[in-house]
C-alpha cells in the first residue's frame, strides 16, 4: 500500500532544505547569524517538521551548527573555514584544468572565454554596477563548475556543490568589492589560455596562482601563505 503522507513529508523536507539553502546562498540569512527554528518556519512558509529536517541536513552539510536551546548558528566566515573551502575547490580545479588541457578545446571553452572577456571589457570601461557584479560572480563560478565537471565524477561533483554553498554563505560576510572583478577575470582567462593551448602544467600553475591571489584578497593568509588564525 502507498504511503502518501510519508511521500508528502519527504517532498516538504526537500522544499524546506532547498528554500533554506537558497536563503543562505543569497545572503538573506547571513554568515555568523543566529536564527531560531520558528523564524525559519516563518521565512520559508513551511511546516515545523520539514524545517527541522532541513536544518539537520544543513548541519550535516556544514552550513550551520545546531545549538541546543539557543537556535541555529550559520557557518561563520573564519580564516580557517574560508581557506578550507577555497583549497578544496582548488583541488578539483587543478585536476580539471590538467584533464581539459589534454583534450581538444570544445564549444564550452569558447563560450567561457567570451563571457569572461565581456565582463572584463565592461569592468574596464569605468563604473561597475551592482548588476555587473552579480554577472561577474555568475561567470566566475561557471569556470569552477566547468573545471570540476571535467572530472566526470558524480561523487566529486556532489562534494563540490556542497562546498560551493558553504563558500557562497561565507562570501556574503564581506561586501562585494568591484576592484576584484578585473584581476579575477584576468586570472581566469590565463587558466583558459593554457587549457586552450594544451599546456597542462601551465594550466595547473595558473589555477594555483588564482588560489593564492584569492586567499590574499580575502586577507586570510600572510605573505608566506600561512593562514591567519581566527581569534576565539
Amino acid at each position: 500500500m502507498r504511503t502518501p503522507t510519508r511521500s508528502s513529508d519527504q517532498s516538504l523536507a526537500e522544499q524546506a532544505f532547498d528554500a533554506f539553502r537558497d536563503l543562505l546562498a543569497c545572503g538573506q540569512i547571513r554568515s555568523g547569524q543566529m536564527i531560531s527554528i520558528s523564524e525559519l518556519v516563518e521565512v520559508t512558509g513551511l511546516p515545523l517538521a520539514p524545517v527541522r529536517e532541513a536544518v539537520k541536513r544543513a548541519a550535516a552539510a556544514g552550513l550551520v551548527s545546531i545549538l541546543p536551546k539557543r537556535g541555529v548558528l550559520v557557518l561563520e566566515a573564519t580564516a580557517e573555514a574560508l581557506h578550507a573551502g577555497f583549497h578544496l575547490r582548488y583541488l578539483f580545479d587543478q585536476e580539471g584544468a590538467r584533464l581539459l588541457a589534454q583534450q581538444a578545446p570544445d564549444r564550452e571553452l569558447a563560450h567561457l572565454r567570451q563571457e569572461h572577456e565581456r565582463v572584463l571589457e565592461q569592468a574596464s570601461e569605468g563604473a561597475i554596477s551592482a548588476q555587473l557584479q552579480l554577472k561577474a560572480m555568475e561567470v566566475d563560478w561557471s569556470l569552477h563548475a566547468w573545471l570540476t565537471g571535467a572530472l566526470n565524477n558524480p561523487v566529486a561533483l556532489a562534494v563540490y556543490d556542497e562546498n560551493r554553498y558553504r563558500l557562497s554563505v561565507m562570501q556574503h560576510s564581506r561586501r562585494p568589492l568591484p576592484e576584484r572583478i578585473i584581476p579575477a577575470m584576468t586570472e581566469h582567462l590565463q587558466i583558459i589560455d593554457h587549457i586552450q593551448a594544451g599546456a597542462p602544467e601551465q594550466a595547473v600553475q595558473a589555477v594555483r596562482t588564482h588560489l593564492q591571489k584569492t586567499l590574499r584578497w580575502w586577507g586570510i593568509v600572510d605573505n608566506n601563505g600561512q593562514v591567519f588564525k581566527t581569534a576565539r
